[in-house]
């Protein structure tokens, strides 16, 4: 059986830059302005507030990770008030310690911000996937990843550049597996929060070249046709075969960059009877002809 969360992981290849350690002491607060990019905090120690543009603001504790998937502006900060001081990301010296408020003294708060990177085709898939903040709280799971984390920052030893791009693999995972639930916007995710939509999107991924039809996956979900048709459309948020589209055009793209099959492969190996047909539909989905789209990748 095919796991699509792992093909999503698979697809974006995820590269984590650890950008900073980040402490803080008494009361401080900075104003960060619009990145744009997926980034993340973890929470090593302590606690602090986190007032996303656009959110409500909510409060971070020790084993926390919060993941932005296209940081909007936000202010980090104490408990108590204080006049915010204003940064821009990326002006942000990297590797070296934030430090807050105080600078001296145990700090009352040790976090990790950094910025995901992914060497994919389509890097808009993350933001479709997820809501604007996700905060991943009281997972003993997640913890024991963001103490590795921790441990890997702290200490130098050889291997931890590689270490740590593991753990933010993991680490992303989690925070998608958190989502599959109501708190995803309609996509995968939230339909493989649905045990019967699971089911039928799990043999939609595992046999991508099979000529489905609606009736065959609603039977795999154990629903009539026309329940199969509405539930899929409102929870994933586009009907069944419009969604088996453009997942196969995500696998032919990615073949298509790696340039290891003949476009008459991939065609089969998408479910299409023939390289024109295939061309057609690729064309008319990316907006250019596969050829084209294999040149400039």
């Amino acid at each position: 059986m095919s796991d699509p969360l792992s093909e999503i992981v698979r697809l974006l290849r995820p590269q984590a830059v650890f950008a900073n350690l980040i402490s803080g002491k008494g009361n401080w607060a900075v104003r960060y302005s619009e990145f744009g990019k997926p980034s993340f905090c973890i929470m090593l120690e302590g606690g602090c507030r986190l007032a996303v543009d656009g959110h409500e603001p909510t409060t971070l504790s020790a084993g926390d990770f919060v993941l932005l998937p296209t940081t909007p502006g936000f202010t980090l900060s104490s408990f108590l008030p204080s006049p915010p001081v204003h940064l821009d990301p990326t002006k942000v010296p990297k590797g070296l310690e934030l430090r807050y408020g105080e600078q001296t003294g145990q700090p009352d708060m040790r976090s990790l911000g950094g910025a995901f990177l992914f060497d994919c085709v389509d890097p808009g898939l993350l933001v479709s996937l997820l809501p604007g903040v996700v905060h991943v709280q009281g997972s003993l799971r997640l913890s024991q990843l963001v103490q590795m984390v921790g441990e890997e920052t702290a200490d130098e030893k050889p291997g931890n550049e590689f270490m740590r791009s593991r753990l933010a693999d993991m680490l992303l995972v989690e925070a998608m597996r958190s989502t599959t639930s109501g708190s995803a916007p309609p996509g995968l995710l939230r339909g493989l929060g649905d045990e019967r939509l699971a089911a039928a999107l799990k043999q939609m991924h595992a046999h991508i070249g099979r000529r489905w039809s609606v009736a065959q996956l609603a039977k795999i979900a154990a629903l009539s046709r026309s329940s199969f048709f509405e539930r899929f459309t409102r929870t994933v948020g586009v009907a069944p075969m419009e969604y088996l589209l453009a997942w196969r055009m995500e696998i032919a793209k990615e073949f298509l960059r790696r340039g290891e099959l003949s476009v008459s492969e991939i065609a089969e190996h998408v479910g299409y009877g023939s390289t024109s047909a295939f061309s057609a539909a690729f064309t008319r989905h990316v907006g250019q002809p596969p050829s084209h789209y294999a040149r400039a990748a």
